[in-house]
């Protein structure tokens, strides 16, 4: 492998060099300019990933190929050209380039052009847009967008999709945390706006697969996509219209300025990760269809405090509310299932009522803020784990014996009876 030195910020790549090689400046966080000269063929596998204070750089003109992830997450990156020598760019050769804000393409590429000075890289005979940046205009002779095109890029305010793109990949606008306005032009057959929703919708399945910052969801949507509003900080509030039906995977992920939520009465279940690490949502309604809760789904939403869980619900998955803000909370007797750490970290969390016949500690684990137990008729067996600072063991009226006989004698002296619910008359 070649020795790659940096001096004052400057690149140095050895005179003869051929090849930059896999992970040749990864990480170098010294590294704010430099010039590939003419010698080098090849800029490998994240060659420069990581450089996050790389500013300038210029790729010589004998270089035929761009490796994945070779520029991945230079953040500091503003403005790039690709020179005509270039013929392959690998997958995600510019992901979580944040601060690209100009990406052109020499004249004279046989493989890839900017036309219409789009500031994107355009796959010349597939009309596919590979790369784009934060000023980027889609030629309406694009037909189709690479996953994750514009992935970070933080300057993006606005796009337009023209009529043209027929296919829309994988996370193509996650974590543009500036996109306030998308919108899918009239006459495409494949997305659409409705309703000036501030969205793209597929039209054929009614699925949401891009939102913005002031996206409002039309009431024809059936399903939110993976990843729709992923790194969206200035959502602020979203209801989720009545035909909805599934909340996709990642689809509010980081979305830290969320601060309420409406479920729809029709969604029956919220994805894995749905809303993680929204630590500004303080207001949850989910609907009363909802059937699963996904691992992950609320994970790291430290401002939510209360929550009501639906009868209707019947899992609840690994670390649902793993290290939320939940102050107390419900587990309706329709829960079968709870996964490993649903509640764990919760460090405000002091009162659980447990209806289901769930062990206590499928729910919480290491928690030293619970004091306050509340249990249903039909709990089999409750081990002592994570109820170790538990003060009140509260239990049906006339189930105190059955509940000895259930818990560990050490924790006997805790149980109090219920009074007797009065039945209300007819």
């Amino acid at each position: 492998m070649a020795k790659y030195e940096v001096r004052d910020g400057v690149g140095i790549i050895p005179a003869g060099t051929t090849i930059i090689e896999e992970n040749a400046f990864k990480d170098n966080k010294e590294l704010v300019s430099i010039v590939i000269p003419d010698s080098v063929t090849e800029i490998e596998f994240a060659a420069f990933n990581g450089c996050t204070g790389l500013t300038s750089i210029v790729i010589g003109n004998s270089v035929t190929e761009i490796g994945t992830y070779a520029f991945k997450d230079c953040s500091g990156l503003v403005d790039i050209v690709i020179p005509d020598s270039v013929a392959k760019i690998g997958n995600d050769a510019f992901y979580g380039c944040s601060g690209l804000a100009s990406i052109k393409v020499s004249e004279g590429n046989k493989t890839y052009d900017s036309r219409d000075n789009c500031n994107a890289v355009i796959e010349t005979a597939t009309n596919k847009l590979v790369t784009g940046c934060a000023t980027t205009i889609i030629p309406d002779s694009v037909t189709e967008i690479e996953k994750s095109a514009f992935n970070r890029r933080w300057g993006l305010k606005s796009i337009v999709v023209p009529d043209s793109v027929e296919k829309i990949g994988e996370r193509v606008f996650d974590g543009c945390t500036g996109l306030t306005s998308i919108k899918v032009a009239e006459g495409n057959k494949k997305y659409d706006s409705r309703n000036d929703c501030n969205a793209i919708i597929e039209t054929a399945t009614n699925k949401l697969i891009v939102g913005s910052a002031n996206t409002v969801i039309p009431d024809s949507v059936t399903e939110i996509g993976a990843e729709a509003f992923y790194g969206r900080p200035g959502l602020m509030s979203i209801v989720i219209p009545d035909s909805v039906t599934m909340i996709g995977k990642n689809a509010f992920y980081e979305c830290t300025g969320l601060t309420s939520v409406v479920v729809g009465n029709s969604v029956t279940e919220i994805g894995k990760y749905a809303f993680y690490d929204c630590k500004s949502l303080t207001s949850v309604a989910i609907g009363n269809s909802v059937t699963m809760i996904g691992e992950y789904a609320f994970h790291f939403c430290t401002s939510l405090t209360s929550v009501v869980i639906p009868d209707s619900v019947t899992e609840i998955g690994k670390s649902a509310f793993n290290t939320s803000g939940l102050c107390e909370v419900t587990i309706p007797k329709s829960v079968k299932k709870i996964g490993y750490g649903a509640f764990r970290y919760c460090e405000g969390l002091n009162a659980i009522t447990l209806l289901c016949p769930i062990n206590i500690t499928d729910i919480i684990v290491e928690s030293s803020t619970l004091e306050t137990l509340t249990l249903g008729v039909g709990i089999k067996k409750i081990d002592d784990g994570g109820i170790s600072n538990v003060k009140t063991i509260n239990v049906p009226a006339k189930k105190a014996d059955y509940y000895k006989q259930r818990l560990p004698e050490k924790l006997h002296g805790l149980i109090v009876e219920l009074p007797t619910e009065k039945k209300t008359k007819k």
